[in-house]
């Protein structure tokens, strides 16, 4: 069955087998109780209610601050519930928990949220002498957003995310079998995951709502992210817990570092349509610069969050040269997606996503790749999980001795576990466990030996649930 057969059939199953759940959601999610009582009535930030999009506003305590019973906001609507946010302007469920910081300051509220894994990995350790590595990293980032009401139905957004990823890694970053994408030194990256830039977003939105049910937003990002494939991977709730890049990054959702983005998006109840101009070149090797933006590249994007519990997408971009060592070649990027997140109480819930990504560069040389990921939450412990199906060719995984564009099918399990053994200040501290098996073509073995085995031990630090 081709991937593409795959996707649809888990999208139709996961759909119907969760469908019961999300409409008895509200009985098991004590975050809606006060909801079920003003349905219909005005919010204290005038948020709009409506059958179509029931929202979760619980009260953000925060210590030492006084909230008034403020809340916040979408990002980019004024009629929807901040756990949609998702990287960029993706969309996420509403269901979604949320972790992070909120502070109240005269007229904005801002938020703050991020991820540091401390680590030690090792990757094919049961194939010595064939390649892998061990290495000792954190890979990082931090967010933070501020956004202001303007007049009645203005809404505007400043956006900040940051990576400290060159002074936590190599420059080459931490290694990653079957990894690929970007360079180091002039060469191209493999079976090692790229350290992201110091700026991974700067940006600024406006959206003003017609009326509850539509919106209308202009987002620039310098970097940013433009409107193609799911939320980016640091961002879905389904793979937070995860360290590693899914191996699919370059397939799916690698376009959330973009030095220059334009993106103008309508909402109309459950739907949006967006489309963005862009750079398409990947982020250079000098990870503190600011790239040159030439907007050369665009896309679109339409999403659907059908209720509380799911958000669906579809996009497609045309990039222009996105690899600096193969400046002729273009690729279009096709992708679709399902989130899923279901809220058992407060501290326990499931969130699920399953994507498609296909890479097309011309002359019958189509790559596609498929993902399904999980995170289990119950109370203070995480189980999580990533399946993935990419193909990869001889050029991209560097392998010598292979006609030109031969090309490979690598399938990855990884499971993990982590467990909050306390807190430093008002950061929750995780400690984890990961390993992932891959199964690969026989032809590989000479490179990887059989069934390459990585494994890792990690601590997380992360902020606490926004309850």
């Amino acid at each position: 069955m081709k991937p593409i057969k795959i996707l649809f059939a888990l999208i139709l199953l996961t759909f119907f087998t969760n469908i019961s759940f999300a409409q008895h959601d509200h009985q098991h999610d004590d975050t809606t109780k006060s909801l079920k009582d003003t349905v219909n009535m005005k919010m204290p930030n005038d948020m709009d209610m409506n059958d179509s999009n029931k929202h979760d506003h619980s009260k953000m305590n925060m210590p030492g601050m006084k909230m008034d019973n403020m809340a916040m906001s979408h990002s980019y609507s004024l009629s929807l519930p901040m756990n949609r946010n998702g990287s960029g302007t993706g969309w996420l469920p509403d269901a979604s928990p949320m972790h992070g910081y909120m502070v109240h300051a005269d007229n904005w509220m801002l938020m703050f949220h991020g991820n540091i894994f401390l680590r030690y990995t090792s990757t094919n350790i049961n194939n010595e002498g064939k390649r892998g590595a061990s290495m000792f990293d954190a890979p990082n980032w931090f967010m933070g957003m501020a956004q202001r009401k303007i007049a009645t139905d203005g809404l505007f957004r400043f956006g900040l995310m940051m990576s400290l990823d060159r002074l936590t890694e190599r420059g080459d970053g931490y290694p990653l079998l079957f990894q690929s994408g970007e360079t180091w030194e002039g060469k191209p990256l493999f079976d090692r995951q790229h350290p992201h830039d110091l700026f991974s977003e700067l940006s600024v939105a406006y959206t003003q709502r017609l009326d509850r049910d539509i919106d209308i937003t202009g987002y620039f990002g310098y970097p940013g992210e433009p409107a193609i494939g799911p939320v980016a991977f640091m961002h879905r709730v389904s793979s937070s817990n995860n360290p590693d890049a899914p191996l699919s990054h370059h397939w799916q959702d690698a376009t959330h570092i973009t030095f220059g983005v334009g993106t103008f998006g309508v909402r109309y109840g459950m739907f949006k349509i967006e489309g963005s101009a862009f750079s398409g070149r990947e982020p250079d090797e000098n990870r503190y610069n600011f790239d040159k933006p030439d907007f050369n590249s665009y896309s679109y994007r339409v999403s659907m969050n059908p209720n509380r519990n799911f958000a669906l997408q579809f996009s497609q971009g045309f990039i222009k040269a996105p690899e600096s060592l193969e400046p002729d070649v273009d690729v279009t990027r096709t992708t679709a997606s399902v989130t899923h997140s279901y809220n058992y109480t407060k501290t326990q819930n499931l969130n699920t996503t399953v994507a498609w990504g296909m890479n097309d560069k011309g002359e019958h040389h189509k790559e596609h790749s498929f993902l399904l990921e999980s995170n289990f939450q119950w109370n203070k412990s995480n189980l999580y999980g990533r399946y993935e199906f990419v193909e990869k060719d001889a050029e991209e995984l560097s392998l010598p001795g292979f006609n030109h564009g031969r090309i490979f099918s690598i399938n990855a399990l990884t499971l993990g576990a982590n467990y909050k053994v306390g807190k430093l200040a008002d950061i929750d501290v995780s400690l984890g466990l990961q390993g992932s098996l891959y199964f690969t073509p026989s032809d590989l073995e000479l490179y990887y030996g059989k069934n390459p085995l990585s494994a890792q031990i990690y601590l997380k630090l992360s902020p606490p649930f926004m309850n």
